[in-house]
């Protein structure tokens, strides 16, 4: 029987590999041309960022969340050493997916001679906070070391503060809802325990306030893009309109556009700790192309 917080790495990797089609198409009515409504696991496009992926395998995201997996069960815990060294393996070795800014800077960085606590690039995106699942999953009952963990790791890619104070507004999120609070409510419990950045701490209560609003129009409005201020609320909003749906959640998120990876990412974290994965299709699970993997590492 697979535990809720197995489930939220799970099903956040399965939204992750959701999303992976239509990842970074902008154009709404070219989603709906091109795709359809997204119900199932696809295969990028040859003009898509991630051209050469094969459906079922993940964005160059949940490339990095197995990644943290691996580490997180190979050295029963956060070891920011070996994740880092695991980390640019992945992309030092014949990586066959999209490298991003934040990733390029890092590595670069690493290259130079920084150590992974001074490594981090600058970038505001919601990548490097969204892969925290696997830390959310290992620290289940142990809060302040979970947060740490999450500081850690993200500010090794991303050492921005608005994604050092999202990552830890999600971890405090995803933590609450494994101990039995709806999300709504967790939500809120984060928001008001701070969230370290002004600008997005006002973001995320709008998101909140936007909940049973049309979703493509939401994402719109707070923007579709890889920025923390616009992608956290966008995901903010799937968690409060789809609470008790994930399956619509995940996929109204990948209609919405944009960077749907990321989003989906932290609401399938988040919506997986709550309803287990039985909230989502099943072929969204074993569609994974290392769902065998990840189960063997969560049963470690």
């Amino acid at each position: 029987m697979t535990t809720s917080a197995q489930a939220a790495v799970l099903v956040s990797l399965a939204a992750d590999a959701l999303s992976l089609g239509a990842h970074w198409f902008y154009d709404t009515a070219e989603i709906d041309r091109r795709f359809g409504r997204v119900e199932e696991l696809l295969a990028p496009p040859p003009d898509s960022f991630h051209a050469g992926k094969e459906r079922g395998q993940f964005t160059h995201y949940g490339d990095q969340t197995l990644v943290l997996l691996e580490s997180v069960a190979a050295c029963k815990g956060f070891d920011l050493a070996d994740f880092a060294r695991r980390w640019q393996a992945l992309f030092t070795t014949g990586y066959r997916g999209y490298v991003d800014k934040a990733t390029s800077a890092t590595l670069e960085n690493l290259q130079r001679g920084l150590g992974p606590e001074q490594c981090g690039s600058t970038s505001a995106d919601l990548g490097g906070a969204a892969r925290i699942a696997p830390l959310v999953w290992w620290y289940r009952q142990d809060r302040d070391q979970l947060l740490e963990a999450v500081r850690v790791q993200t500010a090794m890619t991303h050492n921005n503060p608005a994604v050092l104070a999202g990552a830890a507004f999600i971890a405090r999120t995803a933590w609450s809802v494994l101990a039995g609070a709806a999300p709504q409510a967790a939500l809120e419990a984060a928001l008001e325990e701070g969230v370290a950045d002004i600008d997005l701490d006002i973001r995320l209560r709008s998101a909140l306030e936007s909940a049973g609003k049309d979703t493509r129009t939401v994402i719109g409005r707070f923007g579709q893009m890889c920025g923390i201020a616009s992608a956290l609320p966008g995901a903010v909003h799937l968690i409060c309109s789809y609470a008790d749906d994930p399956r619509t959640a995940l996929i109204e998120n990948v209609q919405a556009g944009g960077d749907s990876a990321a989003r989906g990412l932290v609401a399938g974290l988040v919506l997986g700790a709550r309803h287990g994965v039985d909230a989502v299709p099943g072929g969204w699970l074993t569609g994974m192309q290392r769902y065998d993997r990840l189960f063997e590492l969560l049963e470690a």
